[in-house]
């Protein structure tokens, strides 16, 4: 795969593995300096440690996207590292639902907006004025085919997610003439560290789970990393305000 970037430096959250560390990989095989962020430190070093081991250009910087003041910091020190914002994926999100809707918990429900939408909301707040200071830019968040349609016992994350594309139409549509490009992409179930753990435990599950996907397989986490540099990319320029679904089919149905 190889695309066409006018930009120099990218920002992915929720890097230190999955879907994040395969973005920000892939970022860097196109020649981008690659900023990556999480909670989790070593995780996120590890990234780097792969980006810098194939030749690549890429920081860490830890943050908490719940928190102002540690997601200003994020930009600020992007633009400390590299000069400039030009792409970002929002990635850092969370799935703790175990139950039903009646069967949830406060706790859970503040954990789970908090990452997956305030999250979201804080990192565009701080991005959208980089890219405004220079002209433009494209931003990918992660929504999920949770927030296409129903997620029967998983009701919070899939409040969040149509949250998150709610707040990815809106901002694509303020900042269109801008030249900020806002986009989301909804992954199905991918083959994750996450969805390993859920699942190694009980192989009828993962089968179970496959067969949801007209394709007959779950997903990749390069699949979904191709769907954000797309979005991101030159090709793309006529293209915000879109949830794209990477389902293998699913929400076809």
């Amino acid at each position: 795969m190889s695309m066409k970037f006018s930009g120099q430096v990218a920002l992915v959250t929720g890097a230190a593995n999955g879907i994040g560390r395969a973005t920000a990989l892939a970022f860097a095989a196109e020649g981008l300096k690659v900023v990556v962020s999480d909670v989790d430190a070593a995780g996120g070093e590890g990234t780097v440690g792969l980006i810098r081991a194939a030749g690549g250009d890429a920081r860490f910087i830890r943050c908490d996207v719940t928190r102002d003041a540690e997601v200003q910091a994020l930009m600020e020190g992007v633009v400390a590292a590299y000069g400039r914002l030009d792409y970002a994926f929002n990635n850092a999100g969370i799935e703790i639902e175990k139950g039903k809707l009646a069967e949830g918990s406060e706790a859970e429900f503040d954990a789970i907006m908090g990452v997956n939408v305030k999250g979201v909301w804080l990192c565009m707040k701080y991005q959208i004025p980089l890219l405004l200071a220079q002209g433009g830019g494209a931003i990918v968040n992660t929504a999920s085919v949770a927030g296409l349609g129903a997620a029967p016992k998983m009701s919070i994350y899939a409040a969040s997610k149509h949250a998150v594309i709610g707040l990815t139409k809106s901002a694509a549509v303020e900042y269109a003439k801008k030249k900020v490009r806002v986009n989301a992409v909804c992954p199905a179930v991918i083959d994750t560290d996450m969805f390993r753990r859920a699942y190694e435990a009980d192989p009828k599950k993962a089968e179970f789970v496959a067969t949801m996907h007209p394709v007959g397989r779950i997903g990749k986490v390069e699949e979904i990393a191709a769907a954000v540099l797309y979005l991101c990319c030159d090709a793309a320029g006529f293209t915000t305000g879109h949830a794209l679904a990477v389902d293998g089919g699913a929400t076809a149905i």
